[in-house]
Formats: C-alpha cells, sequence, structure tokens
C-alpha cells in the first residue's frame, strides 16, 4: 500500500535494532550442530512457526526450522503497527515477487507481497486477525470426506491460538467483542483498536442509519461474519505479535530447536521408497544465488510451509508437478500430479479515496517528521497513541442479494449462505496501492476487496535458476462474477458514506471515483486501479484422499510421497472469508495436533458427515 511517511523517518524505522528477541537464530548453516533432525520445518512463517513450536514443546523431537530470509531480531517496523505499509514492497523484508501482465486490469503488473523474513508474512501484514465464516470450514470438511476440518471442531484451536488482551489504550471493550468467544490463555496476543481515529464513531453511527444493508456484527469470531465490526488485530500490549515473537520464541531457549535464517530449500531431496512411494525425508538449501548449496535430513517428515508462493514452487524443483511443465525445464518427473501450481485464488482490493474535512485523519501524522518523531518517542516509553494503530479500526463482510442479475448465469460461489462475496476495509488516511499520498489535505478510504473470487490461474517456475521468483498469474476479474462484485462492493463503498453521519465530514470523492456514475465507469475505475490485498491460496489444495485432484489429502501429507507434508495457506481449496492469517493458523494448530499425535489424523471429532453435501468444484 502507498503511505507517504517521511523518508528519514521511514529507512530509520526500518533500520532500528532493539535487543535481539531470539537466541538459537544461526545465520550460516556452519554454526549448525547437527545435519539432522527428527523434524525439518521450511520456511518460518505462520503455519511453519506453530508446527515448529508444537512439535517441539515436550523436549523430546529435534526441530530445524529453514527460512530463506532474514532474521526479524529488533527490527522496528516489524515491532510498531503503524509502521507496517514500511515493510513492503521493494525492500529487504519482502519477496517482491510481482504477478505477471494481468489482462483484465490494463495489463497492469503490481507486487504480491509476502514476507521474507522470521514470522514471514505475519511480520510485515497489516495485522487483521480473524478466522473466517464457519462455513469456510464446514465446506473443508465436506470437500475433504474429513469432519475435523468442521467449525464445530475447528473452533476450539482458537482458544489454544489467541490471547485476548486489552488495547493499548485501555478504553472499555464493552459491546465491541464478546470475551467468552476468546482464548486467554493461548500463544498470540490480540486485541481490538487501541487508537480511536475520526471515523470510529461515524462507521459506528452508520451501522444504525443504515442497519438494513450495514449492520454491526458485535464479534465475527463466531463464525458468522457478515456486518460491520471492530477488528482485531495481532497485537498486544502495543506491539505486533507474529508468529515469530510468540510461537517461534516460546520454543527460543529449548536445545531441540534450531532456526537457520538466510536458507533457501531448492528442492526436496528423495532417500529411498517406502510402500511404493518415493521418499523425500531430505532438503538442499543455499543462501542465495551462487552460493554452494547445503543439506539437511529428518528422521521423522519434512514439513513444507514456504507458502502459497513458495511451497509450489519447491515441489516442482523437485519434481513434483506436472509433467510436461517439469519437461519444459528439464527435470525429471518423480510425481506426476497437475494440481501443483494450480488454483491459485487470491482476494482482489479496489482502493477508494474521500477527501474529508478539518485535520483529524491521520495523513497529517504521515507528513509531519516531528510529529512523528514525537509519536515514536511516545511508543518506545510505554506503547501508546498513533503508532499503536493497526492501520484499520473496522472491516464489514457482506453478500449479494440472492436476486442478484449475476446468479442468474452464474452459481454462488461463496462456501456456504452466510459466507460472503464482498469486504469493506474502513481507513481514517489515504491508502491506496498504486497512486501515491497527495502532499496535502485530508482524507478517509474505504477498500472494496472482492471475497469469493471465481477466478483461478496458476503460477510456474522461471528459469533457468531456482532462486529467482516463480510466474505468477492470479487472472484477477477474469470472470463475469468478479467483476460485477466488485462493482458491486465501490456501489456499497458509495451507499455507505451517503449516510447522515458523514454529511459534516466528507467533501468529495477522490479522482477518478468521483466520475463512477455507471457500471462501465465503476468496470473501468476497476480495471485501473485493482490490485491485491497480499491472499494467494490454493496452490496446493487440499482434497479427500481417494479424489482425482490435488496435492494434499487430509492429513496434510503429500499424495504419492512418504515423509513430505504441506502445511500452509497453500492447502486452502478456497480462499476463505478472512484475511487468511487467522485461517492458517488454525490450520497450523490442527495439524501440529495431527502429526504429534497419528491418531487424531482422520479426525479431531468424529461425526456423520452426512449433513454436509459435496460442494461443486
Amino acid at each position: 500500500m502507498a503511505l507517504s511517511i517521511p523518508l528519514t523517518f521511514s529507512l530509520l524505522a526500518s533500520a532500528l535494532f532493539i535487543a535481539p528477541v531470539l537466541a538459537r537464530v544461526h545465520q550460516h548453516s556452519t554454526q549448525l550442530p547437527v545435519n539432522k533432525y527428527d523434524y525439518i520445518v521450511v520456511g518460518a512463517g505462520a503455519a511453519g512457526n506453530v508446527v515448529a513450536a508444537r512439535l517441539a514443546e515436550n523436549g523430546a523431537s529435534t526441530v530445524l526450522v529453514l527460512e530463506a530470509g532474514i532474521s526479524d531480531e529488533g527490527i522496528l517496523a516489524a515491532q510498531v503497527p503503524l509502521l507496517a505499509p514500511t515493510l513492503t514492497p521493494n525492500t529487504l523484508y519482502d519477496w517482491n515477487s510481482t504477478v505477471v501482465p494481468q489482462s483484465n486490469l490494463n495489463n497492469r503488473t503490481f507486487t504480491l507481497s509476502r514476507g521474507r523474513l522470521l514470522g514471514g508474512s505475519t511480520s510485515v501484514n497489516y495485522m487483521s486477525h480473524h478466522y473466517g465464516s464457519s462455513e469456510d470450514y464446514d465446506c473443508l470438511a465436506r470437500i475433504t470426506g474429513d469432519s475435523g476440518w468442521s467449525w464445530n471442531n475447528m473452533k476450539q484451536y482458537v482458544k489454544r491460538h489467541e490471547k485476548i488482551v486489552p488495547p493499548a489504550d485501555g478504553h472499555n471493550t464493552t459491546g465491541q467483542y464478546t470475551p467468552s468467544l476468546h482464548g486467554t490463555n493461548g500463544v498470540l496476543p490480540k486485541s481490538l483498536p487501541g487508537y480511536s481515529v475520526a471515523t470510529d464513531s461515524r462507521i459506528i453511527a452508520t451501522t444504525r442509519e443504515l442497519s438494513s444493508e450495514f449492520p454491526f456484527n458485535q464479534d465475527i469470531t463466531s463464525g458468522n461474519v457478515l456486518g460491520v465490526t471492530w477488528v482485531q488485530s495481532a497485537i498486544g500490549g502495543g506491539k505486533r505479535s507474529s508468529s515469530s515473537t510468540t510461537y517461534l520464541a516460546s520454543v527460543k531457549d529449548r536445545k531441540n530447536v534450531d532456526v537457520l535464517v538466510n536458507a533457501q530449500v531448492t528442492k526436496l531431496l528423495r532417500t529411498g521408497t517406502v510402500g511404493g512411494k518415493p521418499s523425500f525425508k531430505g532438503v538442499q538449501y543455499a543462501a542465495g544465488p551462487g552460493s554452494p548449496t547445503q543439506t539437511a535430513y529428518a528422521r521423522e517428515e519434512v514439513i513444507l510451509s514456504a507458502g502459497s508462493l513458495g511451497t509450489p514452487q519447491i515441489l516442482m524443483l523437485s519434481g513434483i508437478g506436472d509433467k510436461d511443465e517439469l519437461a519444459s525445464h528439464y527435470i525429471t518427473t518423480v510425481i506426476e500430479n497437475t494440481s501443483v501450481g494450480k488454483n491459485l485464488s487470491d482476494h482482489a482490493l479496489l482502493p477508494n479515496n474521500w477527501i474529508v474535512q478539518g485535520t483529524e485523519s491521520l495523513d497529517g501524522l504521515f507528513r509531519d517528521q516531528s510529529a512523528l518523531n514525537s509519536a515514536l518517542v511516545q511508543w518506545q516509553a510505554n506503547k501508546t497513541g498513533p503508532l499503536v494503530h493497526g492501520t484499520v479500526n473496522h472491516i464489514g463482510f457482506f453478500r449479494l442479494p440472492s436476486d442478484a442479475p449475476i446468479f442468474e448465469t452464474t452459481s454462488d460461489p461463496s462456501s456456504g449462505p452466510t459466507a460472503f462475496h464482498y469486504e469493506l476495509i474502513f481507513s481514517s488516511y489515504w491508502l491506496h496501492p498504486t497512486l501515491p499520498s497527495p502532499a496535502n489535505g485530508s482524507y478517509m478510504t474505504i477498500c472494496s476487496a472482492l471475497i469469493s473470487p471465481t477466478s483461478r490461474k496458476f503460477q510456474m517456475m522461471a528459469p533457468p535458476s531456482p532462486l529467482p521468483n516463480p510466474l505468477i498469474n492470479p487472472q484477477y476479474l477474469s470472470t463475469a462474477f468478479d467483476k460485477y462484485t466488485l462493482r458491486e462492493a465501490v456501489k456499497a463503498a458509495k451507499r455507505f458514506t451517503s449516510g447522515p453521519a458523514w454529511a459534516d465530514y466528507i467533501l468529495a470523492p477522490y479522482g477518478d471515483l468521483a466520475s463512477t456514475n455507471t457500471d462501465a465507469d465503476i468496470d473501468a475505475y476497476a480495471r485501473k486501479y485493482t490490485s491485491t490485498i497480499f491472499h494467494p491460496v490454493g496452490t496446493a489444495a487440499m482434497s479427500a484422499k481417494d479424489a482425482g485432484w490435488g496435492v494434499v489429502d487430509p492429513d496434510f501429507r503429500l499424495k504419492g510421497a512418504d515423509g513430505v507434508r504441506i502445511v500452509d495457506a497453500s492447502v486452502w481449496p478456497f480462499v476463505p472469508n478472512a484475511h487468511t492469517q487467522g485461517p492458517v493458523y488454525l490450520l497450523a494448530e490442527r495439524a501440529a495436533s495431527i502429526i504429534a499425535e497419528p491418531s487424531k489424523s482422520n479426525a479431531d471429532l468424529r461425526g456423520n458427515l452426512g449433513f454436509l453435501n459435496p460442494r461443486s468444484r
């Protein structure tokens, strides 16, 4: 996202280091005491760190975590919530991947950011932390034939995972969430907004004035997600809660865990044949292009948690994928699986900006070096003030009406009848991924996001080296449903701001938004400005064990192989009704439970799947 922060402050925030956090983080492979562990976890992001921590917590299993990026130790911008936009793109902390020119977006290309440091994207994202619709999990149970994926079972992991804490400003949170839905003894601190902004009261007022279309939802953790809600963020005590500062830090002093940064895995190594299947219990990795390769081996399993872009890349480089594509890169096919790298799905994002009255927005703070410095001093002193703001205080989730014209020709692609099709994201300042912040004035932003996309495409390897980023083609807005839904989401944002609460605040829509008077106008506007909210999934999709498609079975095991599981966002066969870190955390908690206790491999909660009708794929 484009956020105008004074350059000197931005550079200071990105470079300033404070006291180290982790003890057994190694910079070089020569520092590792051994090269054989019980488990090797590839990728120290949301899922990888959960699995590593859970497998290591009993002290009996040895775990090696390989992270391609750098350590997050002491990086100030990865701790101060409002500095999140300085971390990506085009930084040391980002893979800086770009999508190929998008034919439905005026052939534009742009960055699909993902974190390249300990914590992965949980160290650089905008911290919104929720779990999606109950329908997502019930749908996954239908697809996999495993009742353990149903919401009735998965919701137990919410309290195992999270620790709800007071917001940084200590305000009274009565009516802003439902305490009984949350954990208080979990691993990751999360909270309600800790800094009030100018739009807060107006948004809540609109949920009363226009309640039939924009109702208030006190807490979407229930699995009932429709309506406008206060954001819950991965922020505790005024600081970002990443998978590194929580899960990985919880095992940082254990002698059975080693973490190696600057270690990009380039392929899985075949170590034999088990039960007629090729076994991959080794990995090859390197510090970077031109660096010598190293190897490490697992006694039990290799856990691939390299993310929706990294995981299929590693699989293909290991000879696992579409044989024709592999042959085009002179890679011998070991396991043919045409689903690897396919089914890529992502949430599309379209910002809408308005010019507003006065100086209450945060735009002035971002332009004022002195004000930012004062805010940083306040944050360092007591973790309060504007810098604890997690960029967004409210989000809203909505469905198209059942009689929408698009459903005359397209079936409903959502995960269920109470899931949503689009999201509105509210910010009290200028927020735009493609346009720089204006030099003056005050603004508010409502981003329209497409949440149930039907566009599916692929990623491919970029020859000739395994280390460059893959070719990524999400095919944004390539279907009639996606175009229609994003168009309706823009109209909804405009209707939201037409309520009485905004009459004395909004001056005018900004730029091209002012000219979106017809469907054709909105479609042209969408083609010009739509990009991504950075939630790719599906490239190593989970399916039933006997399905003729998919990459992993419901137990995360790589189909056709021994010794490998995949645990990350790539296994979601469809993009969930959420900013994806929350669903991935729950997925990883269940994965760790299954891996540690094989008796849970069929379902944590056994029951009759008769109530679940198969979802058309």
